[in-house]
């Protein structure tokens, strides 16, 4: 009886217990079981969880040439998600953090002439506007703005990036999601770049903040070691 049961549940409820099964495997640490499964259900949500799962297996733990192949492959996941459904706002940030972690193993000249960059702007403006209120578009994009206004007067001129927008959009994503431990973090390492004054203490103060956040998956447990390891830089340790 119980078998029969499950085979006459509803498609969308197989696919929502597929979708939590690909979000354990994240939760877990397994990024690379996790993009496995989220691809196998060809759907945004799926395409989006397995592109935020290899980017962030690309950071942590790819090396050598498994780096390029999962990156690349994390891009085309991302690329899959916005195609199967163009307003789903986590695709597209989730698409630019694919392409952004390509752009920091390639040569100045490639992120030029492919207009990395660029991409990753249009896809972040794309999420906003689909969703304003949304903290992770707002983080992403102060991340973005910190990122090309501190690489010199030419990028922040080609691509319009400036402090003053990170700093909007980083407090943004703050009203939104307030006790973020990766925003928190986030924020904290651009303070010092965006703040000649107090961005050094400000950074710190935010960074023992997030120190204090409950760690909630395994993802959390390696942004808790980067905030460590981003204070002993601050204190000179």
């Amino acid at each position: 009886m119980l078998l029969a049961a499950s085979l006459v549940l509803p498609a969308a409820d197989a696919g929502a217990q597929s979708l939590d099964e690909a979000r354990s495997a994240f939760a877990d640490g397994l990024f690379l079981k996790a993009a496995d499964l989220g691809e196998a259900l060809a759907t945004s949500d799926g395409y989006t969880l397995a592109a935020q799962s290899l980017a962030l297996h690309a950071h942590y733990k790819a090396a050598g040439d498994e780096w390029e192949e999962i990156v690349e492959r994390a891009m085309r996941m991302g690329e899959e998600a916005v195609r199967a459904d163009p307003a789903n706002p986590e695709a597209h940030c989730h698409f630019a953090h694919a392409v952004a972690r390509y752009a920091q193993r390639v040569s100045t000249l490639t992120a030029l002439r492919k207009n990395l960059a660029g991409r990753i702007r249009d896809l972040l403006e794309a999420a906003l506007e689909i969703d304003p209120d949304n903290p992770l578009t707002h983080l992403m994009l102060g991340g973005w703005h910190a990122d090309v206004a501190t690489a010199g007067f030419f990028a922040r001129r080609l691509y319009d990036a400036d402090r003053e927008k990170a700093v909007y959009h980083y407090e943004r994503a703050m009203q939104l999601e307030p006790e973020s431990k990766v925003l928190l973090y986030e924020y904290g390492i651009s303070l010092p770049g965006l703040d000649e004054e107090r961005g050094a203490q400000r950074a710190k103060e935010m960074l023992e903040k997030a120190l204090g956040l409950p760690v909630r998956d395994v993802h959390e447990e390696y942004v808790h070691l980067d905030i460590l390891n981003a204070l002993d830089r601050l204190t000179g340790r």
